[in-house]
């Protein structure tokens, strides 16, 4: 069958962009080519692809600065991209966009240490972070499980957090300013070097709006002190309930170890398989880690063990050296690759209260049986941060579909409970559709006038966090 030749006016329009786009970038940073192109078609919900109109690769701010201006003279959307991790569709493009990577910008512009902060460019990854500065001492705390590769960009965007912000706090709490661009081209700088800044809270803002409001370039990042050491104890247990209710006694009693993280049966089983951590065999397992000296470790390790045993343990093993410590967290690290080898898998992200783990457990193992689907759950229980992993087959006709469904009703119950429908991976287009099960119309209606100002074309990242009809009836005016 022959294809359709494209409309002369789309080619003629893509042209003129990629023709402009020449003109304030280096030649090897416009990527128009139909094949090239296809590199940005999808982030990491591969489920979804479209091929943008280009992506363009600046290497500063002024770059950025000079892309956006034309972008927005033209009225071409753009949709941000930092290095494509996003599991809710947050740098899907559209084809008549122009996506702007952040990948070059990756330099470490200002370290002070006596401050305690460090000031980077956005495109630099969220591990290398620590990396600049781990040799004097000092770390960079958010610790996203995608902290290789993710950059700082998507987690501000998204709002990040990772295993260790029971104790440490999410992106949020780590950021203290921001450069950044806005759709026009114009630059602002938000927040900086210290604790807070005056007026409205314009930082706390940014971080989370998943590119809606503008294109971050820099980013001022609080570092803290390595602690004298860490050790990390095992917990295993026969019930996915009775592993949920020691986590919540754990934060009852007022510890605050620096991660919780949970693992239960289908998890546990694939990460045995794949990385030979050693974990026992059982329905749950429980990796709780403490911080400090070592009196100060010993202190927290007995309370935590004296609540877990309460609860008939099948396992309890605490490290004795680093090697042991490394090996109770080899399966976990290794736990989203492992289950990718068993199966296709959706990765969701809602938060619940702690309180409320047993119940959600409970629920989503008779969802998975009404579903037809299997799911394994994985998730930062000190927070309520879940990750449950709905197993389908991508090339099994309606799959997906029930996947999806599956997941909105997992979604839906954790607003139900007290939490949310994000806790780090952010709207996107996964969720888009359930902003309305946790927000009221005037609730929505009071975003997206926050978003008409920074943006009153609505050309930043379309289509994503605000229900479609809502971009759909902005973009027409």
């Amino acid at each position: 069958m022959e294809m359709p030749s494209p409309n002369p006016s789309v080619l003629a329009k893509k042209a003129r962009i990629v023709e402009r786009l020449s003109g304030v970038l280096p030649p090897d940073a416009v990527i128009h080519d139909a094949t090239e192109t296809r590199v940005y078609e999808c982030d990491a919900l591969t489920a979804y692809k479209c091929p943008p109109l280009c992506a363009v690769l600046p290497a500063s701010t002024e770059e950025v600065a000079a892309v956006l201006k034309i972008c927005h003279e033209e009225g071409v959307p753009v949709v941000p991209r930092g290095a494509g991790t996003s599991l809710a569709g947050g740098a899907l493009p559209t084809a008549d966009c122009v996506v702007v990577g952040v990948a070059r910008l990756n330099e470490v512009l200002e370290t002070d240490y006596e401050n305690r902060l460090i000031r980077v460019q956005s495109g630099r990854t969220n591990l290398s972070v620590t990396g600049a500065v781990e040799a004097d001492g000092f770390f960079y705390a958010p610790d996203p499980s995608s902290q290789l590769a993710c950059a700082i960009a998507g987690n501000i965007g998204m709002n990040s957090g990772g295993a260790h912000c029971l104790k440490y706090g999410v992106t949020t709490n780590n950021l203290l300013g921001v450069t950044m661009v806005l759709m026009d081209g114009s630059v602002v700088e938000i927040g900086g070097g210290h604790l807070d800044a005056p007026g409205l809270d314009l930082l706390g803002l940014v971080c989370g709006s998943e590119g809606q409001l503008g294109i971050v370039t820099e980013a001022t990042l609080r570092i803290l002190r390595k602690p004298e050491g860490a050790r990390p104890v095992l917990i295993g247990y026969d019930s996915n309930e009775v592993a949920g209710q020691c986590v919540s006694d754990i934060i009852k009693a007022g510890v605050l170890p620096v991660a919780i993280e949970f693992m239960d049966r289908p998890c546990i089983r694939a990460t045995e398989a794949f990385a030979h951590a050693g974990y026992p065999d059982c329905e749950a397992l429980l990796i709780v880690e403490v911080e400090g000296s070592d009196d100060e470790i010993d202190a927290q390790l007995g309370v935590i063990t004296q609540i877990a045993r309460k609860h008939d343990p099948v396992e309890l093993r605490e490290a004795q050296d680093a090697d042991q410590a490394a090996r109770i967290w080899l399966g976990r690290k290794s736990a989203f690759g492992a289950m990718g080898q068993i199966n296709d898998y959706m990765c969701l992200d809602g938060t619940i209260p702690v309180s409320s783990l047993p119940h959600v457990l409970r629920r989503i193992g008779e969802m998975s049986k009404d579903y037809g689907l299997d799911v394994g759950n994985v998730f930062h229980a000190g927070d309520g941060n879940m990750h449950p992993l709905i197993l389908f087959d991508a090339n099994k006709p309606g799959d997906l579909e029930r996947c999806e469904a599956f997941g909105a009703d997992i979604l839906k119950l954790c607003v139900e409970v007290g939490g949310c429908l994000t806790g780090e991976h952010g709207v996107g287009i996964e969720k888009r559709d359930l902003m309305g099960t946790q927000f009221d119309p005037v609730d929505l209606d009071a975003q997206i006038r926050i978003k008409d100002v920074f943006d009153p074309k609505w050309l930043l990242n379309p289509a994503k966090v605000f229900p479609l009809a809502a971009t759909e009836s902005r973009r027409a005016a």
